[in-house]
């Protein structure tokens, strides 16, 4: 399996972090002015909506869909978790389905750290389109009625293929 190397894991750093800078440099959605804090859980009422995401593959020379687009919602019950349900368009242009929970206890200034745990579907070369668990690291901004999940997708053999994914959410209440 062809790994990214060189100049295009370099890209794909760089892209990552400056994303994750940016997102840092907001507004801060914390109180105080601590970088670094574990967030206080309490109980919240927040939906949000999605178009599915946009991804960045490792693997370029693949011709992986990139464009993941699709429907989705979280609904945020606390200050640190949600749960969250949708389809997309998948790497292999197959439709997926998703069920999970994020939980992101940690927060970086403005944005909050954790992964979103659940399970996944559609993908053809991953135990033939059937659901499989997932864990996947994510970082989150949300201002006023706009958000970003960043997510690191990791690469499992030849079946999934590893990405940065981007999905741009909007508040609904």
């Amino acid at each position: 399996m062809h790994r990214l190397q060189g100049a295009g894991r370099f890209a794909a750093t760089g892209l990552a972090a400056s994303a994750l800078l940016a997102m840092l440099q907001l507004p801060a959605h914390a109180e105080g002015d601590e970088i670094f804090s574990f967030i206080e859980s309490k109980p919240i009422n927040e939906l949000w909506l999605n178009p599915g995401l946009v991804s960045y593959h490792w693997d370029r020379d693949k011709n992986l869909n990139g464009n993941n687009y699709g429907v989705g919602a979280e609904y945020r019950f606390s200050t640190v978790a949600s749960v969250t349900a949708g389809e997309f368009n998948n790497s292999d242009r197959a439709i997926s389905d998703y069920l999970g929970v994020y939980y992101q206890p940690i927060g970086i200034g403005p944005v909050r750290i954790g992964a979103v745990f659940g399970g996944f579907n559609g993908y053809p070369n991953y135990r033939n389109g059937g659901w499989f668990p997932a864990a996947i690291p994510t970082a989150s901004y949300e201002y006023g009625r706009v958000g970003l999940n960043l997510m690191y997708v990791p690469s499992y053999q030849d079946r999934l293929y590893g990405a940065l994914s981007f999905q741009i959410k909007l508040k609904v209440f």
